[in-house]
């Protein structure tokens, strides 16, 4: 009997190609999911690969079929489970099973299943795929291009992730089938802006929408789509302003401010004939929503309209999703985690003692001394709320001590991590850069460590671009409002700072959505929520990985690391290693003379471990573990350096950090289920 491998290559490839499938329609274990980022240094969970993908009429074309291979003496059953696990997460209509003697297919248009003694043809699963779809129509005048089999635009360095795939796909189905108005909801950092472009270039190479509008509401936004689309070339057209107006164009980007402005008593919009625009985008719609764009889709009504959103349904955005109906898909931030394309996170939530009291009693304060100035014209109130901080009353204490404990863990975790800070005012966001760059300032010797970044910034453009980039050290920190909370791609960030109050889950999951992308250039793999006003309560399943859980199974592999020195790369000797291969069951080892440790019988996937080593500080993490003992991971250690502690000093109104906690969900040894996760946060 043949092994899995040989069944393959003896057994299933014949039957493929006897089909009539050719090698330029067959992807063989194609690596579609990445694997779970399980700790800061970015090792994962194993990745997730289908043993053979079908696509018609190519590769550049559409998928069609999964097929999960069994070795010849095992059932062709026996792979069923697993294909239709890809199929849903492929979204293709037909997955297979076999040994290479039988062949079991499910076909999910009419969720059947039947057994095969050969596969179908490339051209039966295509016509059956078409009319499942029903696109029967829309294909039937000959010579006609067809935008899902047109090539996928080839960017060298951002090949088509799965969902991507899928998103493109399903937009382009339901635009064919006669939708007007069409919606995506993909999570932040999973490549909206790259689904949009590659829509556009099927659409557009097929001769099916030669027009198009890209529509933002900030400038950065509408550069940001502009330089995404240069494939386009000279059929692209940035809209700045109401002088110039061309319309020898094809693809246009526009923020809606500019089409609202008036030129000759008209709006900018109605320079425009109604049918000169095919497919309006609306970019990060969620934030507007429909009364925001009324006018301008409205105009515009007969043309395709494509939303893009990174948020769920949500009370406070419910018009979006009214006007739109229900996404075509939906990819959110749980399953861009598990699928290792979005950054795990880990909470730290705090609270001063006036923050967890909720309020601020002034004739309490009064009483201890405290040193109220009240602006002529303006009333003094009994009671300030949380809600009212830095915008009725400013605290200055309070500022300055949230500021002391931010840096202290900015000091445990890297001073020089990318820090996104958000602040309740354009004044508040001043305060908290000047505190922080008196900290931080002379410990690096520079003047920007933190900078503000907002609206009536002169300069906010050119300092959000130095802070993008990951080769430049400083600024670390930038303060804002909102002008970072959506759309702006920022890749090394790894802190999100909520000093702000925030009770829509919109605007929360825009903020966090900062810190989701990964950025292997700088070694960013994870990010860290910074919490002191409560923000995080409004997490969901949405954001979640479905299970926290270790693998469970065989526990037939290698624990294999060296435990390093993080600035030298040396080895370190005697380290004190606990791996929890089982709960409850801890192994306490010791690393060799040159930091490394070889331990068998472990579970297969990862396995918690807690490292000590004196001089260093602990650390607990979870690692990878391996097949065969020749793969290895490091875990480095940072000395432990001991500071004199500085001394808290109260002026006028007493604030202390009443309350801390930190959360690490699925990541850094720590794993807590979405029933406790959403309850630690309430």
């Amino acid at each position: 009997m043949l092994n899995e491998a040989d069944t393959r290559v003896k057994l299933i490839d014949p039957k493929l190609h006897e089909s009539g499938w050719t090698e330029r329609m067959i992807e063989r274990e194609k690596v579609i999911a990445k694997g779970m980022i399980i700790n800061e240094s970015g090792d994962r969970l194993p990745v997730r690969k289908p043993d053979y993908i079908l696509y018609y009429p190519d590769k550049d074309g559409i998928l069609l079929a999964v097929i999960e291979a069994e070795a010849e003496d095992k059932s062709h059953l026996a792979g069923m489970q697993q294909a239709k696990e890809y199929m849903e997460r492929l979204n293709v209509p037909f997955a297979y099973s076999t040994n290479g003697h039988k062949i079991e297919e499910y076909d999910d248009f009419h969720q059947t299943q039947r057994t095969l003694e050969k596969f179908p043809s490339p051209e039966d699963l295509w016509k059956r795929y078409v009319e499942g779809k029903e696109l029967k129509e829309v294909f039937k005048e000959e010579g006609e291009k067809n935008p899902l089999l047109y090539p996928y635009y080839p960017f060298p360095d951002k090949p088509i992730r799965y969902y991507q795939e899928v998103a493109v796909r399903n937009a382009i189905e339901a635009i064919l089938r006669g939708q007007k108005k069409v919606l995506l909801t993909m999570a932040t950092g999973s490549g909206k802006t790259y689904v949009a472009f590659q829509i556009v270039w099927k659409l557009y190479k097929s001769r099916k929408n030669r027009r198009v509008l890209y529509l933002v509401d900030r400038i950065f936004l509408r550069r940001q789509a502009h330089d995404a689309f240069y494939p386009f070339g000279n059929a692209r057209e940035e809209l700045v302003g109401s002088e110039r107006i061309p319309k020898h164009r094809d693809i246009y980007f526009a923020t809606y401010q500019t089409l609202y402005s008036e030129k000759d008593g008209k709006r900018v919009y109605e320079l425009f004939k109604p049918n000169f625009f095919d497919m309006i985008i609306i970019d990060e719609c969620h934030r507007s929503g429909w009364k925001r764009w009324h006018d301008i889709l409205r105009h515009f009504s007969g043309a395709i309209h494509l939303g893009l959103t990174a948020t769920p349904k949500r009370d406070d955005n419910i018009d979006t999703y009214a006007y739109f109906g229900e996404p075509v898909y939906d990819y959110p931030m749980r399953v861009g985690i598990e699928d290792g394309y979005l950054a795990p996170c880990e909470i730290f939530r705090i609270f001063t003692n006036i923050d967890k009291a909720g309020v601020l009693n002034i004739t309490e304060v009064k009483s201890q001394g405290a040193k109220i100035e009240v602006p002529e014209g303006v009333e003094l109130k009994e009671y300030y709320t949380l809600e009212e901080f830095e915008r009725e009353i400013t605290l200055p204490d309070r500022t300055k001590r949230i500021c002391e404990h931010l840096a202290r863990i900015l000091e445990s975790t890297g001073p020089k991590g990318k820090t996104a800070i958000f602040c309740v005012s354009q004044s508040h966001a001043a305060e908290i850069a000047k505190e922080l760059n008196n900290h931080f300032g002379p410990l690096f010797k520079v003047r920007n460590y933190a900078v503000r970044v907002v609206t009536d910034e002169p300069y906010a453009h050119d300092i959000l671009k130095e802070f993008r980039d990951s080769e430049k050290d400083f600024p670390v920190v930038t303060t804002t409002v909102d002008l970072l909370s959506t759309g702006v791609d920022i890749p090394p960030v790894r802190n999100i700072v909520f000093l702000k109050p925030v009770d829509s889950k919109v605007v929360f999951h825009q903020i966090i959505g900062r810190g989701a992308r990964i950025d292997e250039n700088s070694g960013k793999f994870t990010f860290r929520i910074i919490d002191y006003t409560n923000a995080t309560r409004l997490f969901d399943e949405w954001d979640l990985p479905k299970d926290g859980k270790q693998y469970e199974g065989p526990s037939d592999w290698y624990l294999s690391c060296k435990v390093i020195d993080a600035e030298t790369g040396m080895g370190i000797p005697k380290a004190s290693v606990v791996a929890i291969p089982a709960p409850s069951k801890p192994i306490t080892v010791r690393t060799d003379d040159n930091g490394s440790l070889l331990l068998k019988d472990m579970p297969r996937g990862s396995i918690k471990i807690d490292v000590t080593a004196r001089g260093y500080k602990r650390k607990e993490t979870s690692v990878p573990t391996f097949p065969a003992p020749d793969k290895s991971v490091a875990i480095s250690l940072e000395r432990e350096i001991r500071e004199k502690r500085r001394l808290i000093k109260a002026e006028n109104i007493e604030v202390y950090i009443a309350e801390e906690g930190i959360v690490k969900a699925n990541v850094l040894g720590n794993e807590l289920l979405e029933a406790e996760y959403i309850e630690y946060c309430k």
